[in-house]
């Protein structure tokens, strides 16, 4: 017979979500997951089996959380350009609220651990996907300039994912004044601030207003 969960599971998973920024991928312990969660060692064995299953869980879950809201918004009513918006908070947030994390498993992939380059290699498309649909959408409703999709894309980074990575990075560090990090929390990490950056970015990926001929320019003139 299965022992009962208790919920047990989902206390390591939060241990280890709670630990990954700081240990990093390679550098967490499962000793010291199971003891922040109040579980034995058992227990999470029971649970995860290895350390990599673990791992793969805890990002996953995080990942998954934010995908559902992803696929809810980009369904939702509104035009092309709003579903687009609506998208891209749901990102901006995510990555706002889960920075440390992100971050971390972004340097372990590039630095080659193998659980972060698979979570990246598995997951980095799907979302890229989501807003590809959405873009070809704007694009055949005429509410978006014919331009490359990875232009596009990265206007959209630009605007939205660099100032919480930069900013998020500046206003954490320590090496800031008090009052400069409470600056840069609201000017570049509040909802109203990621917000005012997305309508920008898709301002700009908006057709540019017809320019009037030449002729008819210089007869206004006349």
């Amino acid at each position: 017979m299965a022992r009962p969960s208790r919920n047990l599971d989902q206390a390591l998973l939060a241990a280890g979500r709670a630990l990954l920024p700081d240990r990093g991928c390679a550098g967490l312990s499962v000793r010291e997951v199971a003891d922040r969660a109040g579980v034995n060692l058992g227990m999470f064995h029971y649970h995860f089996r290895t350390r990599e299953a673990f791992l793969r869980a805890v990002l996953q879950q995080a990942y998954e959380e934010m995908f559902a809201r992803l696929e809810l918004e980009s369904a939702g009513d509104g035009g092309p350009l709003e579903k687009l918006r609506a998208a891209l908070r749901v990102l901006g947030r995510f990555l706002r609220d889960n920075r440390p994390l992100l971050g971390r498993v972004l340097a372990d992939a590039l630095a080659g651990e193998p659980s972060a380059r698979e979570f990246v290699r598995d997951n980095l498309p799907r979302h890229v996907a989501v807003l590809h649909g959405l873009f070809e959408a704007g694009r055949k409703a005429g509410a978006i300039r014919a331009i490359a999709f990875e232009q596009a894309l990265g206007i959209c980074g630009g605007a939205v994912v660099l100032p919480i990575l930069a900013g998020g990075a500046v206003a954490h560090s320590g090496m800031v004044a008090p009052a400069r990090s409470r600056s840069l929390e609201r000017t570049l990490l509040s909802d109203a601030a990621i917000d005012e950056r997305i309508d920008l970015a898709v301002g700009a990926l908006a057709p540019s207003p017809s320019r009037p001929p030449a002729a008819a320019k210089k007869r206004r003139a006349a």
